[in-house]
């Protein structure tokens, strides 16, 4: 895994309805022909095990992502996990991740997802209020949520749940107090996600009509402080962003994105990158479902895009992936995918200003965003890659 990992991306983009905050590649549809599905994953598999990503084996990790994939059939999830192994195989420790919504329906079926092979489980809780709940789109309670949480624990050795905070009308104190309730659920990792209005969501049009109101920017930097404290204090530090962990329980899947490892996707608007020596690949399927299904059927997969990253894109999505890390990018990992140094690689000057304003750190280890750097990332890669 410091080497960066093997993964696979599997989109299942299909949900029970549609959350006002959300602009994932997500779609609400009254069936879905589960079988036809299958067949299709299964074909864009082996076209990325035949093409894209030859020898790249064996995975590290699969993530089941939507959508909400807890509405595929297990059996589903079972034919891609035996397909994967027999063209990749399985590193000893893969992690197997399953995002599920934790409905009173989906939840009852995690146990038939065990079975079918995944090892853990990521739930959208994103609130333990009902009115939050509601005023969220989603269609669970917070007692169900409860529930769905420690049904995970039973089943699984490692799962997660997902939060969303800078809500409107939460304050720090309301925050504090559901932070603490979900860290006594809590396993081994929780995410832990800022609330933002996204263009195209039907939130950012009532934002932009006033008609929501969401904390503003000191607020909502002030709710990012306390949940940093509160989770360092618990014992769940940061190791990126918004996803917090005990130490060696962080997601292995992520973490392969994040150290700009090789992974495939598959599946409607899934991606791909992959390095092989000096040269790296960016794969892009077909978004629209449907359009992604009759792609495959007709030619094996669902590709719209496969594009070499040149080195100056190469070094800026290193640099953009790594720095949302603690632990940063290494010297020597960085020479290994970039063929050259950081200090070549960066600007001086720019560098210098960053580290002087104390929002990154650069040493013979490596460069390494700050506490203070992370919460300001964003405007801090900007600056650098200018």
């Amino acid at each position: 895994m410091q080497q960066g990992g093997f993964a696979l991306y599997v989109h299942w983009p299909f949900c029970l309805s549609k959350c006002p905050y959300c602009d994932f590649n997500s779609h609400v549809r009254e069936t879905v022909d589960d079988a036809r599905w299958r067949t299709a994953l299964l074909r864009e598999i082996d076209h990325a095990a035949d093409v894209e990503a030859p020898g790249c084996g064996p995975l590290t990790s699969i993530f089941f992502g939507g959508g909400t994939p807890s509405l595929m059939a297990p059996a589903t999830a079972a034919a891609v996990i035996a397909r994967v192994a027999d063209r990749w195989g399985f590193a000893p420790d893969a992690e197997i991740t399953l995002e599920a919504n934790p409905t009173s329906v989906e939840a009852g079926r995690l146990a038939d997802f065990r079975a079918a092979g995944v090892n853990r489980v990521s739930l959208g809780v994103q609130a333990l209020d009902d009115d939050s709940l509601r005023a969220l789109g989603r269609t669970h309670g917070a007692d169900e949520a409860l529930a769905a949480v420690r049904l995970a624990a039973r089943l699984f050795d490692r799962y997660s749940f997902d939060l969303i905070y800078a809500r409107p009308g939460q304050t720090v104190s309301m925050w504090e107090a559901e932070l603490r309730q979900a860290l006594s659920e809590a396993g081994d990792h929780v995410s832990l996600y800022q609330l933002t209005i996204e263009p195209g969501t039907a939130f950012h049009t009532l934002v932009n009509r006033g008609e929501l109101i969401v904390p503003d920017e000191e607020n909502a930097a002030t709710l990012y402080e306390t949940t940093q404290m509160m989770m360092d204090n618990a014992g769940f530090p940061a190791y990126e962003i918004s996803n917090h962990a005990t130490p060696g329980a962080e997601s292995r899947h992520n973490l392969t994105y994040w150290r700009y490892g090789n992974y495939a996707g598959i599946g409607p608007g899934a991606h791909g990158r992959i390095t092989k020596g000096a040269a790296t690949m960016a794969y892009r399927r077909q978004r629209a479902p449907e359009r992604w299904l009759e792609h495959v059927e007709a030619c094996g997969a669902g590709t719209v895009e496969a594009v070499p990253v040149d080195s100056g894109q190469r070094v800026a999505e290193i640099l953009m992936m790594g720095l949302r890390l603690a632990e940063g990018v290494s010297n020597d990992r960085f020479r290994a995918l970039a063929g050259r140094s950081l200090e070549d690689a960066l600007d001086a000057r720019r560098l210098g200003d960053l580290t002087g304003e104390g929002l990154l750190t650069c040493d013979r280890a490596g460069l390494r965003a700050t506490a203070s750097g992370r919460q300001r990332l964003n405007a801090l890669l900007a600056h650098l890659l200018a």
